[in-house]
This record gives structure tokens, C-alpha cells and sequence, in this order.
């Protein structure tokens, strides 16, 4: 649209239905750039997708036209499809409901894109769980419990 200007920066976290560890080393690459190529497709820029056995992390450049919810909708729903005819699991691949968002300024751009680069290193320090926790105090968003993901310790 003529005379719109945005800079809108979304982190997008989600996990895998039932926290499985599912996202094998062999396939993390492939899945995280046909997860980048949808965003891409959706008009979006895709800075770094990258993630864990049993979740994602997207960085996004945010088209203003375009709700998150509709991105991490096409997000999961074509990425678990690709999953399964692919048969890189046994059974049927799911992701688990709801994600976490989360907005950055364009000054933080490198440090969200390292700390999603890093999540191997990142993740033998902390959980998933206490990663995620943390973000939704980080952003002072209020949450209850029992409707946050399935945790497995």
C-alpha cells in the first residue's frame, strides 16, 4: 500500500506437539529453510529460523499487511505437512498449539539473530522451558500456567 512504512521485528517461537524430540540433526537444516522459504513467500523477510529437537525459533521482518497469527498458521501448518511426506518421524508430525511473538527494535536485530544461532550452545545451559519462561517475563507478559506448552523435563 502507497504511504506505508514499517519496521516491525517478530521472534516466533513454537514447539513440537507433545515436546518430542522429533527435529533430527539431519533434517534441522532442510526444515529451517523451508520454514525461511514460507515466510519469504508470505512477503516477509526471513533473518535467521533456527531451533532445537523439539522447537523453532523465526526471526521475522513483519510485512504491516500480514497478522502473525496467520504467518505462524501457515508456518506450522505447511512445515508439519512437509514433515510428514517426508516421513522423517513415525506416526504423524504435529506441532504443539499456541507460539510465543515477541517484538525487537532494529538495534537488537544482531543480538536476537546470534542468540537464535546459538541455541545449541544456549540450550546446555537452560531448558526450553526456562528459555520460554523467561522471554514471557523479559516482555512482561502475563500468562497462567496451565495454558502455556506441554513441558517435559
Amino acid at each position: 500500500m502507497a504511504g506505508t512504512f514499517s519496521q516491525l521485528f517478530i521472534q516466533i517461537v513454537f514447539a513440537v506437539q507433545g515436546r518430542q524430540n522429533l527435529i533430527s540433526k539431519n533434517n534441522k537444516e532442510e526444515l529451517n529453510r523451508y520454514i525461511s522459504g514460507i515466510i519469504t513467500g508470505k512477503g516477509c523477510k526471513s533473518i535467521i529460523v533456527n531451533g532445537m529437537p523439539d522447537h523453532i525459533h523465526a526471526f521475522v521482518g513483519l510485512k504491516p499487511a500480514l497478522a502473525i497469527s496467520d504467518l505462524v498458521r501457515e508456518m506450522k501448518n505447511n512445515s508439519s505437512n512437509f514433515i510428514n511426506e517426508k516421513k522423517w518421524v513415525k506416526g504423524k508430525f504435529n506441532w504443539q498449539e499456541g507460539y510465543g511473538a515477541f517484538s525487537y527494535s532494529k538495534s537488537q536485530i544482531e543480538k536476537v539473530y546470534n542468540y537464535i544461532l546459538n541455541q545449541e550452545d544456549h540450550h546446555k545451559e537452560k531448558t526450553f522451558k526456562e528459555e520460554y519462561l523467561e522471554l514471557l517475563k523479559k516482555f512482561e507478559i502475563e500468562f497462567d500456567e496451565k495454558y502455556l506448552f506441554e513441558w517435559y523435563e
